[in-house]
């Protein structure tokens, strides 16, 4: 193996470590939030607790395979595994359904502000970053 595949591996296998501790980190608030609901960020407003009772029961399952797949496709990239792709999509759309309809169908935005956004945007690029780095992985030979 040359310095150069060596470099890109190395660079690789720390991604999917940040990826890995990332999924965790989601795989939890998720847990928090089956477990206290709308206080798993905190105490909750009336609001907070009035649009987490109205989510349809799909929601927190869409959330589940969100983070699951992520993390699985963490494991997946670690393991050199091509699984690690499908994964990645899986957890990207589970992502982009559970907040797409969260701003499309409730006035979140106007109670709480356009900075709302933010962080479920930075979640999308996680989610957007995994996708890309499960694809270069697998264009280049990294995982199989």
């Amino acid at each position: 193996m040359n310095d150069r595949s060596t470099r890109s591996t190395a660079w690789f296998r720390g991604a999917a470590v940040v990826l890995l501790l990332w999924g965790f980190a989601g795989c939890f608030a998720c847990i928090q939030q089956f477990r206290l609901g709308a206080d798993a960020m905190g105490p909750a407003s009336d609001y907070d607790r009035a649009l987490y009772a109205s989510l349809p029961v799909w929601y927190n399952a869409v959330y589940a395979v969100a983070v699951g797949c992520g993390l699985f496709a963490a494991i997946a990239l670690l393991a050199r595994s091509v699984l690690a792709v499908p994964l990645a999509c899986l957890s990207l759309a589970g992502v982009l359904i559970q907040f797409g309809w969260l701003f499309a169908t409730s006035d979140i935005i106007r109670h709480k502000g356009a900075g709302v956004v933010a962080f479920p945007l930075f979640i999308v690029a996680v989610a957007a970053f995994a996708v890309w780095l499960a694809r270069l992985a697998r264009a280049r030979g990294w995982i199989r």
